[in-house]
């Protein structure tokens, strides 16, 4: 693994870069220093850019907060987003787990994902004991973010009536403007603990992947995947044959901090081999 000052080397070897979202480019409010210069340099650079989020939210709402944030649509190839991609399964209906869920949704989560389903061909009902299958974006702010507790009894009920679960951002955590919050994975985690069905839609398992993969359109040995969390980007990008770049500034900060002996051994321990380590998603001449 190569530690770098920044992504300037890497353009040189590699065509077409998946670039995480949340802790690479942003914190959940703000863009980080030198995020939207350095896809401004890829660009310029000729390389093609295509962000792949966990974002349990439709592309065209998660394209809309990073103009909000003054990400412009123009530094990017494309946008994909496991909120997209499971949006695209339960209208479908093709994949055969998912043909087999019925109408009835219990949603868990927080309203600002209600555009995952909206418009879809599914009756959202609020009791288990009405439901054929659980939605699962996360948790929601009436019920708080921070700890698992609150949403064991609802998981509960559902695990009693062997309900299936379709868990639409596999992350565990994540950290807003340096506040650390649970993420619809955790509470998949604790419901497949249970002995529960859990379809898990996202980075690191690779069906997501094949749109990115067709939107930069470049051999795969010439693709660089960047982002900061080992158990889903890194992962990810090895899963389905990919070089990967791990940004130190995100979700591993607080533990491994400039740490390079860490940083290593964490990677080891995993069982993965990023190429590249890089302290934040800038340019870096």
């Amino acid at each position: 693994m190569h530690f770098l000052d920044g992504m300037a080397p890497l353009a040189v070897r590699y065509d077409g870069f998946i670039v995480d979202l949340w802790g690479v480019i942003h914190d959940g409010v703000s863009p980080y220093p030198g995020a939207r210069d350095c896809l401004a340099a890829l660009r310029a650079a000729g390389r093609r850019v295509v962000l792949l989020s966990n974002a349990p939210r439709r592309v065209a709402v998660v394209r809309e907060g990073l103009r909000g944030m003054g990400v412009a649509d123009d530094l990017y190839d494309g946008v994909m987003t496991s909120g997209e991609y499971t949006r695209g399964l339960l209208s479908d209906r093709t994949d055969p787990w998912f043909a087999g869920l019925g109408k009835r949704m219990l949603h868990l989560g927080a309203p600002k994902d209600y555009n995952l389903f909206e418009g879809l061909d599914l009756e959202r009902v609020e009791d288990p004991a009405e439901a054929d299958f659980v939605l699962n974006t996360g948790p929601n702010p009436e019920q708080g973010e921070s700890d698992p507790a609150p949403y064991l009894p609802l998981l509960e009920a559902c695990a009693g009536r062997g309900l299936k679960m379709v868990c639409a951002n596999p992350d565990l955590e994540v950290i807003r403007a340096g506040r650390r919050l649970i993420c619809a994975g955790l509470l998949a985690s604790l419901y497949e603990q249970k002995g529960c069905s859990v379809r898990w839609i996202g980075k690191p398992y690779p069906e997501v992947y094949g749109p990115v993969l067709r939107m930069l359109g470049v051999p795969l040995a010439r693709v660089l995947a960047v982002g900061d969390a080992l158990a889903t980007d890194m992962r990810g990008a090895k899963a389905v044959g990919v070089d990967g770049c791990w940004v130190m500034g995100g979700i591993h900060q607080e533990m491994i901090g400039d740490d390079r002996a860490l940083a290593e051994a964490e990677a080891r321990s995993a069982g993965l081999e990023p190429v590249a380590c890089v302290p934040s998603f800038r340019w870096a001449d």
